[in-house]
């Protein structure tokens, strides 16, 4: 059983902003990770840091950002005001 399967409900097309403290523009953005331009270097850093394996046909969303100190929101949301169970994780990357 996947992970996301014992959640039941889940957000099935999870799409991810972050947002630097103080602004109303994301400062990135993914929806389906194997889109991202970095898709290669977010699947080895996933397996790196003890991360769940990113299928490559799934629809999770993920960012691999490098960021200055300070405070920064993730926002989860679902297409078309979907709504649905998800988990955000952070890692920092060595």
């Amino acid at each position: 059983m996947r992970r996301s399967d014992a959640l039941g409900g889940v957000l099935a097309d999870p799409q991810l902003s972050l947002y630097r403290q103080g602004s109303a523009s994301a400062m990135a953005q993914n929806d389906n990770w194997l889109t991202a331009t970095n898709a290669p270097q977010v699947g080895l850093v996933a397996g790196q840091v003890g991360a769940f394996a990113l299928a490559p046909n799934s629809r999770d969303a993920a960012l691999l950002v490098t960021l200055e100190p300070g405070a920064y929101t993730a926002q989860l949301t679902g297409p078309g005001g979907a709504s649905g169970n998800a988990l955000i994780e952070v890692y920092e990357v060595p």
